[in-house]
């Protein structure tokens, strides 16, 4: 699958994200890798100063992180996350 670094795509990937266990939110901070995972409350914070292209990228290497119950994904976000688990991305 091609990632588009657009704004739409941005919505797509934080429309899955809202499907699955893990709360994101954006802030400012000081993250050496440009986001956080709080595991044990499951939430993923990225920086809210971040271009979209960069918030993308935090994205999507936190969707590489974490499991993710495909069960619960409505079909667009199963064939979404699919195309990208399944896909070399490259950064």
């Amino acid at each position: 699958m091609e990632v588009k670094y657009t704004k739409h795509f941005l919505n797509k990937l934080e429309d899955l994200f809202s499907e699955t266990e893990y709360q994101l939110r954006y802030e400012k901070g000081s993250f050496n890798s440009g986001y956080c995972i709080l595991r044990n409350t499951k939430m993923a914070v990225v920086n809210k100063y971040y271009t979209t292209e960069g918030k993308i990228n935090c994205l999507l290497d936190i969707l590489r992180s974490i499991q993710v119950d495909i069960n619960v994904l409505g079909e667009k976000n199963r064939k979404l996350y699919l195309g990208l688990s399944q896909t070399a991305i490259e950064l």
